[in-house]
């Protein structure tokens, strides 16, 4: 019994995740919104009973999966003892618990404004992806891939199954108005679960036995309904394009019914265990999910690659949205600086090299290719993504406001430029202490050791150093738009400060008598650069030799925009001059002197 109520349970818990995550996406992507506030009551309170019926799913879950664990009745599972250890001793556990957390934090968040439902729906898609970091992928022999894809997978299939159905929740004339911008959405959503859906089943079925297992079969109904889906989204693009909207509502209810069974057919893929491989077990292998690789040389690392499915995923999203924008602005008849692209795609490179290739491969097994690593997140790479102005091309290419009482996604986007976070965060000593000063949280605190101990870890810390690289440089030498300007002068104060702050925490680690991974390298047992205090010392020398290159960069780039800027104004003034000279009346410095002059005049009368 326990075992069919398992995967149902699973698939109801999952199906209240995906309906709730479509919800919130119709709130605030579908629905119109009146100056960035949310105009549909109505659906915001279905959003909170979606939400309420998730967390509700969840804890029935949660007790069926502990009797089936313990292999007892459900009325075993009533035990507030056995839950609680369930949920904070056991991995699985912990990723519920973070699920169940997420959802409550969300259920809390009142859904007034289009900004507080973005923040939602965030938070959502990390609850309903939080235990795939605990699921069959974390033993597959392409660790990285399998997790990173299946996270991208869900969070594609949460969109398009779940925006679906809030379409339907819309009344007739904002279906209308809400069903081109889900098109364009459920295109990019499916043709994301196809590439993702394929590469999760190529890290778990690599042979023609496998495809003939259990887990094959259903892989291959899963593929089978994934077809068929597209083909009700060709049809809908279709009549879109003629604009026969009665067809394409027709279609809906029989789309629905085939994404509700996909959802549960996925959900009972995820109880059933892949087939076995046969993988040279080994330390580094349980624990960071990679076979050891051989010493680092430079070959070696620059031709090393391991996918990172959910960085990589990332950064191919990111790739293709730059790329949309460029080809939207062609398409207008306006230019895009080549450089710009070029300097983009160069930072995107880094960015894969540092967590796919082989710097990101060597990363989890010496403290040195880490540091090495983080260099390239932190430093490197983000001076090239601030160099490609995204968010001037957002700005210039994303949705307007569909009537004139919208806000739209254009609106949100610029409201979220200008808002108090914003402002907070691109302040320089803000954006300097979360660029240097988190370097000491993270490393001479326990924090390091256990963030190298998982994939969620590693991605955590490569998002780090790449968003706080790039808020830093876009502080101080970036080309879009910011919420304030900030003087030359206090951005050459603030890259000295940057600099000296870098230089202590390198030399702090170097002058280390004793290891700061919390035992986590010991534990690979690697045959080669054995001495790891060393290795630890050579991680801080490559810290201080590669953070103060693109630092003194940032400072001439600084002094010539600096300089740049004064030539502009000197020129304005000059231009000023002259037209003041042709029309016969005073320039500015004229004038000046005049109102000076009429105050000392005053001053004399008084």
């Amino acid at each position: 019994m326990i075992e069919i109520l398992s995967p149902l349970s699973k698939g109801l818990m999952q199906l209240s995740g995906v309906l709730s995550i479509g919800l919130l996406l119709t709130l605030g992507f579908l629905e119109t919104d009146v100056r960035g506030a949310v105009s549909n009551f109505r659906l915001a309170k279905k959003v909170k009973s979606a939400l309420l019926a998730w967390i509700i799913t969840i804890l029935i879950f949660i007790l069926i999966q502990i009797a089936y664990l313990l292999e007892q009745p459900i009325s075993a599972s009533f035990d507030l003892t056995v839950i609680r250890s369930y949920l904070t001793q056991t991995s699985i556990g912990k990723s519920y618990l973070v699920q169940l957390l997420g959802v409550l934090i969300v259920l809390l968040i009142p859904l007034k404004k289009v900004l507080s439902t973005y923040i939602s729906l965030i938070i959502a898609l990390i609850a309903i992806t939080a235990p795939i970091f605990q699921s069959h992928g974390t033993s597959s022999s392409h660790h990285g891939l399998a997790i990173g894809a299946l996270v991208i997978h869900v969070i594609a299939l949460s969109f398009w199954v779940g925006g679906l159905f809030g379409l339907t929740q819309l009344s007739k004339a904002q279906k209308l108005i809400a069903l081109p911008r889900f098109s364009e959405l459920a295109l990019w959503s499916a043709i994301t679960v196809v590439i993702t859906g394929a590469a999760t089943a190529w890290t778990r079925l690599d042979s023609i036995s496998s495809w003939q297992s259990k887990y094959g079969a259903i892989t291959i109904l899963k593929i089978f309904l994934a077809f068929t889906l597209i083909g009700f989204g060709a049809l809908h693009r279709r009549w879109i394009i003629k604009s026969d909207f009665p067809s394409v509502f027709r279609l809906i209810s029989g789309e629905i019914v085939i994404m509700f069974v996909t959802v549960f057919v996925g959900s009972w893929l995820s109880t059933v265990a892949p087939p076995t491989r046969e993988v040279k077990s080994s330390q580094a292998l349980l624990i960071t999910g990679i076979q050891m690789p051989p010493a680092p040389t430079f070959s070696n690392i620059l031709l090393a690659y391991d996918a990172d499915g959910l960085m990589l995923g990332l950064l191919i999203i990111a790739v293709a949205l730059y790329i949309k924008g460029v080809v939207i602005l062609r398409k207008r008849g306006d230019t895009w600086p080549v450089g710009r692209t070029i300097a983009f795609a160069l930072g995107i490179s880094m960015v894969d090299f540092a967590t796919s290739g082989g710097l990101g491969v060597y990363s989890h097994f010496a403290f040195s290719n880490h540091m090495m690593a983080h260099m390239f997140l932190g430093m490197i790479a983000p001076i090239g993504i601030v160099l490609g102005a995204p968010i001037t091309l957002a700005l210039r290419t994303l949705p307007q406001a569909r009537n004139k009482d919208e806000r739209g996604v254009r609106g949100s986007f610029i409201a979220l430029l200008h808002s108090k976070p914003a402002l907070v965060m691109t302040n320089p000593v803000v954006a300097l202490a979360i660029f240097d000063g988190s370097l000491f949280t993270l490393y001479f605190t326990p924090l390091f050791g256990n963030l190298m101990q998982g994939h969620s870890g590693h991605f955590f810390m490569s998002t780090h150093f790449l968003l706080a690289g790039i808020l830093f440089f876009q502080t101080i030498i970036g080309v879009d738009p910011a919420p304030r300007k900030v003087p030359h002068l206090v951005k050459i104060i603030i890259i000295f400060a940057a600099m000296s702050i870098h230089a202590f925490f390198s030399i702090a680690i170097m002058s280390a008598t004793t290891l700061i991974d919390n035992g986590y390298f010991v534990l690979l047992e690697r045959p080669w650069a054995t001495d790891l205090l060393a290795d630890q010392k050579l991680g801080g020398a490559i810290g201080w030799a590669m953070g103060e290159i693109p630092i003194l960069l940032a400072l001439i780039a600084t002094f010539l925009q600096w300089l740049r800027e004064d030539k502009k104004e000197a020129g304005r003034i000059d231009r000023a001059a002259d037209r003041a000279a042709a029309t016969g009346e005073d320039d500015d410095l004229a004038q000046y002197n005049r109102y000076l002059a009429q105050l000392n005049q005053r001053d004399i009368s008084e």
